[in-house]
């Protein structure tokens, strides 16, 4: 399974973008997709994780940010609004055909895309 990630850039304090991820390379459906970013010097973190049944979103980032998917095209987004300049981070997409993203990552990943917020 590749992904691959697009969407990223520079935005101003307050501003909107949206990140886009497709897999491709399977003909099985992503069962779960996530957001993982990485600051300079900060460890990964995920943002959000989602299954059909059920979404969960990163304290710092409800509310601003939202995840969706469309099944049909194996693509998952993510909606960010509100942006904080300590949102700024390279954002990783994560999926897994099987199980769910909790404590561990699924076992595919897509490349980096930056987003950097400017205050």
């Amino acid at each position: 399974v590749q992904l691959q990630a697009s969407g990223g850039g520079l935005v101003q304090a307050g501003g909107s973008l949206r990140l886009s991820c497709a897999a491709s390379g399977t003909d099985f459906s992503i069962f779960a997709w996530g957001w993982y970013r990485q600051a300079p010097g900060k460890q990964r973190e995920l943002v959000v994780a989602n299954t059909p049944f059920i979404t969960n979103y990163a304290d710092s980032v409800k509310g601003r940010f939202t995840i969706s998917r469309d099944d049909a095209k194996r693509t998952v987004y993510l909606q960010m609004d509100t942006l904080k300049p300590e949102d700024t981070a390279v954002y990783y997409c994560n999926a897994d055909l099987r199980r769910a993203i909790l404590t561990t990552p699924g076992d595919h990943w897509g490349q980096g895309t930056q987003v950097t917020v400017s205050s």
